[in-house]
């Protein structure tokens, strides 16, 4: 199921949410997906643990056809050493050729248990490509914070530099200590130090996204300038939202084929039928001329097995009950995980929303104190050290309106995870 995503700077509007009544507030800060969804079209592609469950859904849908084939006829062919004499001659070799075939239905039963099994590893392909997009996503928002976040330290960088130069310059004109200059270069120091090991945290996080993609861990990653994120009011449908969702339907497909593989077993307990024809091969009499003198024997056979032996029967029945009763009850589990996980989801996004309209408001109200505090200390009447609290408390809320943009786009990345229908495509 598709969410749209729509610019809607930093305002707020409600929107209609796919059809099911309930209402969307889209907080954006900018959108361009290109770049992201060729990442995550690369993922489905190239990731290795995608490649091996589609692989094991394609070995599934080879079950289907060896399940519902009869078995191998069977030739028996025997020849006499010492010739058998008939009235029209001797018996000089014998061939019989019988078929078996299981009880009525017992190949569509099997080819359809083997179908929804099939399904099932489909769906379970599904969830893992699914979940890979959500690692994807994961990592490229934690890049993004990332360089933001050096973008801001380099910024602030270059604004110590300029209050270096106000606060040397208040040296000189005698309104201000030497030591002014000192802090400033105290904190300046300690941004070039940060700088760096952001710059170093940068290498792991590069890494595990392009294994994501089956890359080499070095490749260059484009990371766009804005996230954007959706916002959802509490107000949803959650249980038929979820009811779709690749797991479920997998474990939906499961529990049908245990069904159908308990009716199997009744039916395997059901006589199976040959049908078949046995060929005589008969040499002339020399020693009389009898009607129809030579020629061979054909006779058709009939053979019913006996399935007296149940403990087999029964034991596989039994089976097929407690698999059923426990697929119920994967279900029933993963099913209450869902949920709690999309109320914890829809949480983690009302939450990055309010943070981020607190931020801004506040980075607003941090900016003209900023603007006042610097004017004072230029008239000699302020005090330089709020100058440098102020500006790194400026820093703190840009950083931290970043890190809610990012846990923001993590929470919606997961929203489209539980969201998730089951679709008939393959990488």
């Amino acid at each position: 199921m598709k969410r749209n995503k729509n610019i809607l700077g930093f305002s707020f509007r409600i929107l209609p949410l796919w059809g099911l009544g309930g209402l969307a507030l889209l907080l954006s800060v900018s959108v361009n997906g290109q770049t992201l969804e060729e990442y995550l079209q690369t993922a489905a592609e190239t990731n290795p643990r995608v490649r091996s469950a589609y692989s094991e859904f394609e070995v599934a849908m080879l079950q289907a056809p060896q399940v519902a084939s009869l078995p191998d006829p069977t030739l028996t062919m025997s020849a006499f050493g010492t010739m058998i004499e008939t009235r029209l001659g001797a018996q000089m070799a014998r061939f019989s050729l019988m078929q078996m075939v299981p009880w009525f239905g017992t190949l569509q039963a099997k080819e359809d248990a083997a179908n929804l099994r099939a399904e099932a590893a489909f769906q379970q392909y599904l969830d893992l490509r699914n979940q890979v997009f959500y690692d994807v996503k994961s990592a490229y928002a934690e890049i993004y914070a990332l360089d933001k976040i050096i973008q801001l330290k380099k910024e602030n960088l270059e604004i110590l530099n300029s209050y270096r130069e106000l606060a040397l310059s208040g040296f000189r004109s005698g309104n201000s200590p030497m030591v002014n200059v000192v802090k400033v270069d105290i904190e300046r120091e300690a941004a070039k130090t940060e700088i760096e090991l952001l710059q170093d945290q940068r290498i792991p996080l590069q890494t595990r996204f392009n294994l994501l993609l089956r890359r080499s861990p070095r490749e260059a990653i484009i990371i766009q300038d804005t996230l954007t994120f959706s916002y959802f009011n509490d107000h949803l449908e959650n249980e038929k939202i979820l009811e779709g969702h690749p797991t479920l339907t997998s474990l939906e497909n499961q529990k049908r084929s245990y069904e159908i593989q308990k009716t199997i077993a009744q039916k395997e307990g059901l006589p199976m039928i040959g049908l078949g024809i046995d060929y005589s091969v008969i040499s002339k009499r020399t020693d009389a001329d009898p009607h129809m003198n030579g020629q061979d024997a054909v006779m058709p056979m009939v053979s019913v097995t006996l399935p007296i032996f149940r403990k087999r029967i029964n034991a596989a029945k039994k089976e097929a009950e407690f698999m059923t009763r426990n697929v119920e009850e994967q279900k029933e589990a993963q099913k209450n995980e869902l949920q709690n996980l999309l109320e914890t989801t829809v949480y983690e996004l009302n939450r990055a929303k309010k943070l981020i309209a607190l931020y801004e408001r506040q980075l607003e109200s941090s900016d003209q104190a900023n603007s006042l505090l610097i004017s004072s200390f230029s008239n000699a009447t302020g005090n330089f050290e709020d100058v440098l609290e102020m500006n790194q408390d400026i820093l703190l809320l840009q950083t931290q309106k970043i890190e809610a943009i990012k846990e923001g786009f993590i929470a919606d990345a997961r929203l489209d995870y539980l969201f998730s229908k089951t679709e008939q495509d393959e990488p």
